[in-house]
């Protein structure tokens, strides 16, 4: 089965776990979300995932040494090994500040790469760092929950049309819609949030946060993963899919030893 067009530079692709040597490759960094507005906050557990210094994906801090990301932020011209990844964290500027770490470990769910629904990857970081971490919701948002988007994706919807990250993050807020408003989602395992040509996730936003507020207390819903249709246009169907991260818990809390 085809899936809908990831949202970074990167081709949705799955393996298992990486160890590897250095990096040698080649990887295409990726572009931020549209429309919404510069942060207001300052974000501890938000990661920009670099590449050869540049911005690649987006990343949510789980736990003092692991981070959250979607699977297909792990390859470019094939599997990137752990050693090629660094991560900025807790800054909103992508090029300064916050904590580098980088990475030592990258753990995904499956080889199958005709599989939808397991677009995650879990990054153990080389070395435990102090930023606060998100906490992972316990259950699925409900239909209409007001959510959060987080990232450095690209200010355009159409394929291509920018040719680096913007500097600083931005955010968009939107909602969760039903899972038939995106084609071909997982329904048990992915969630579907409201987008347009000129608010969505983007390019580059990949593996960024979907947050919702609940009982006073911000948690993380979602990994970006692809558009809700299939079309190189991002928001053109209304909408973008997300991994549902709270039905990922359990396989989380079994790598990681966090929530």
């Amino acid at each position: 089965m085809r899936l809908s067009r990831p949202l970074s530079a990167a081709g949705i692709a799955l393996g298992m776990v990486v160890t590897a040597p250095a990096f040698t490759g080649t990887a295409t960094a990726g572009q931020t979300i549209v429309g919404g507005q510069q942060a207001t906050s300052t974000y501890s557990f938000m990661g920009s995932i670099q590449v050869n210094g540049d911005h690649y994906c987006g990343a949510s801090l789980i736990s003092p040494e692991w981070m959250v990301t979607a699977l297909h932020c792990t390859y470019g011209n094939g599997p990137l090994p752990a050693s090629a990844l660094r991560v900025r964290i807790g800054s909103n500027d992508r090029l300064s500040g916050g904590t580098v770490a980088g990475v030592s470990q990258i753990v995904r769910p499956s080889s199958d790469r005709s599989m939808e629904g397991q677009d995650i990857a879990l990054l153990h970081l080389s070395s435990r760092v102090g930023n606060t971490p998100v906490p992972i919701a316990t259950t699925t948002p409900p239909d209409g929950s007001a959510t959060r988007l987080l990232g450095w994706g690209q200010t355009c919807p159409q394929r291509d049309c920018s040719t680096s990250a913007p500097r600083y993050l931005k955010q968009l807020d939107t909602k969760v819609l039903p899972d038939s408003s995106c084609d071909n989602t997982a329904a048990d395992r992915e969630l579907c949030v409201a987008g347009t040509t000129t608010d969505t996730a983007c390019y580059g936003d990949s593996g960024g946060p979907a947050l919702i507020d609940r009982n006073g207390r911000r948690e993380l819903v979602g990994a970006t993963s692809r558009s809700g249709i299939d079309d190189d246009t991002c928001g053109a169907g209304g909408s973008a899919i997300y991994t549902d991260l709270a039905s990922w818990r359990s396989w989380i809390q079994k790598y990681t030893g966090a929530l």
